[in-house]
């Protein structure tokens, strides 16, 4: 009897476990086929299409048909090929029927013109054996990707099969300029002029050397982004009021003082409401061309109307010696030295710093999901809350490590130096913030100038407290004149070697950061937050952390044999974390499931024994 009962019992479980089984196979399909959605853990959300990106296509007026000319035949193309046919059909998904696309293998000579024609550039496709040896595969052909919206198009050239970061961004913006030129959507932006300051047109980005246009910030974005509009502002001693058809206003650093006049028309056009303004500015004023980079300090006239908004900032220049500033440059000898410049705010997405320590809000628009940026010759900012209502939100965006010290006086020298003398105090500045909400007038109404009480609708105000963020430091400094006219043909000449190559590696480690930046910041400006995801699909994916290893120490003082010791005894600690996760994935979870049989076995064991008593 008791036999029949077990062998119903045995049947029963049986019966479950099927049926257990059964619901996982069948929730598996729904996921799989019929949601047909992926599981994405990265902090950028690299594998899942952003809502801004989704909302886009899905809010377009008429279709929008995508060609996608692609060469398969290798390992690590066709792989891309997957990965952008994947990318495609969330788009069309997001879209309601908006987005349609077609995949062509472009093997005829008719499919080849027709890619030639519509502006695709034909390249090679390379890629090495895998067994090691020195053969490699060649292909030739096409990967881009042909856009058509109403009676535009509007195309990206080429798609690199190695790099797939930035595969939504591009895509995203492309449909955004052809919407935007089909629509005749323009965002127009004031650059504030005539204030002898850094312009956004400076070709200060690289060192020039030889003849040959070189690249400024303007000329990129107009190029990259061209549904932006950059226009020039000239107050004209406030004579007459901004356009009110701008987005925003951009200040830069001036070498010229403000008027009051001036600065009521600026306060006058932010409240308006829906408008924003960005000062990329600070207290520490450098001349061009200038390789003794002495600098003033004065905000000229700024100040004035910065503190209105909540911005005490501070007449000095910061220098940061817990986070310096570091590049490596090639010396004639063939070794490597290594660049410091507390004058130069390296501000990094430190998760070890928290709350209002934080270094980089990452949250922001202008620093969405980056990792860091440069912030050259900061001045300090102290956050004036009682200057703004209380439903007026003013919240530090960018702060130095608690290792940095300020310089005040009338000049300062920011000339490279073997060694730099840190003097206390120590503590953490702000060196960004953002005032956002109906904000009050900082200045108010004066004759000739009526200005409300606060703004109707919302406003916005980023002080980016860095003199030179716009551009390169060392390029800006280093550079020769560029002497024009006649000698156009020439090109730039002169300068400061040294300053010039060092703005080598400084652009290429860090001017990335501040473009990407930049375009955030205009897309802040418009009120486009759509495009933010998109975006932070650009940035590398950032290496893991380990809160439980406690940050370095680093004070001002330690000099760079005290600064490798503890970066070595942070790694050593990061290594100790890495081989406790690893031994517990290599043995801890075979463990487990042993100690599960063994403890299910006992208790099976048990359970036998008590039927025999």
């Amino acid at each position: 009897m008791a036999t029949q009962d077990q062998k119903r019992k045995a049947a029963a479980q049986t019966g479950l476990y099927l049926a257990v089984l059964l619901a996982i196979a069948i929730a598996a399909n729904v996921l799989s086929v019929g949601m047909n959605k992926r599981w994405d853990r990265t902090s950028a959300k690299r594998y899942t299409l952003s809502e801004g990106s989704g909302r886009l296509v899905a809010g377009l007026n008429s279709p929008i048909q995508i060609e996608a000319y692609v060469t398969k035949g290798l390992a690590q193309v066709d792989a891309f090929v997957r990965d952008l046919t994947d990318l495609l059909k969330e788009y069309e998904r997001a879209s309601r029927g908006k987005f349609k696309f077609t995949i062509v293998e472009a093997k005829s000579d008719e499919q080849r013109e027709a890619a030639k024609e519509a502006g695709l550039q034909e390249m090679a496709f390379g890629e090495a054996s895998a067994t090691g040896d020195d053969q490699a595969s060649i292909a030739q052909g096409y990967m881009g990707l042909v856009f058509k919206y109403g009676s535009e198009k509007g195309v990206i050239p080429q798609l690199a099969p190695n790099r797939t970061e930035g595969l939504e961004f591009w895509i995203t913006n492309k449909i955004r300029e052809v919407r935007d030129k089909a629509e005749n959507i323009k965002h127009k932006v004031g650059v504030i002029t005539n204030k002898d300051e850094l312009k956004m047109t400076d070709p200060n980005l690289v060192p020039r050397q030889g003849k040959g246009a070189a690249p400024s910030i303007q000329t990129i974005l107009e190029q990259a982004f061209p549904f932006y509009d950059l226009e020039t502002v000239d107050l004209k001693d406030g004579e007459s009021e901004i356009d009110a058809s701008l987005d925003g206003l951009i200040i830069t650093q001036p070498r010229k003082d403000y008027t009051e006049k001036e600065l009521r028309r600026v306060d006058q056009f932010l409240m308006r409401g829906n408008k924003a303004l960005v000062v990329y500015a600070s207290a520490v004023t450098l001349k061009p061309q200038d390789p003794k980079m002495e600098a003033s300090l004065s905000w000229h006239g700024l100040d004035k109307l910065l503190v209105g908004y909540g911005f005490n900032v501070q007449k000095n220049a910061v220098l940061d010696f817990g986070a310096q500033f570091r590049l490596g440059v090639m010396t004639a000898t063939g070794t490597v030295s290594s660049i410091r410049h507390p004058g130069i705010a390296h501000v990094i997405n430190d998760p070890r710093f928290e709350g209002d320590e934080k270094l980089l809000d990452t949250g922001f628009a202008g620093f969405f999901r980056m990792d860091q940026v440069a912030m050259p010759f900061p001045s300090s900012i102290e956050l004036k809350r009682d200057a703004q209502p209380d439903d007026v939100k003013l919240y530090a965006v960018a702060r130095t490590t608690p290792a940095a010290s300020v310089v005040t006086g009338e000049n300062v020298d920011m000339k490279l130096r073997a060694e730099w003398q840190p003097k206390p105090p120590y503590a953490q500045h702000i060196i960004a913030a953002v005032a956002e909400g109906k904000l009050k007038s900082a200045l108010g109404s004066a004759e000739g100038i009526t200005v409300p009480e606060r703004s109707p609708e919302p406003s916005r105000v980023l002080l980016i407290a860095s003199g030179l963020f716009l551009t390169n430091p060392f390029a800006y400094a280093g550079n020769g004149p560029d002497l024009g006219g006649q000698f156009a043909m020439m090109g730039a000449i002169g300068g400061d070697q040294q300053l010039q190559m060092i703005a080598q590696p400084y652009a290429k480690d860090y001017l990335t950061g501040t473009i990407l930046s930049v375009k955030n910041t205009l897309d802040w400006i418009s009120g486009d937050a759509d495009l933010l995801a998109a975006s932070a699909k650009l940035l590398q994916e950032p290496n893991l952390t380990y809160s439980s290893v406690g940050k370095p120490k680093i004070a001002a003082e330690d000099d760079e044999a005290a600064i490798k010791k503890k970066d070595e005894e942070y790694r050593t600690g990061r290594k100790a974390v890495q081989q406790k996760v690893q031994w517990s994935l290599t043995l801890g979870v075979p463990v487990l499931f042993a100690l599960f049989g063994i403890g299910r076995w006992r208790y099976r064991e048990g359970k036998r024994a008590q039927r025999k008593i």
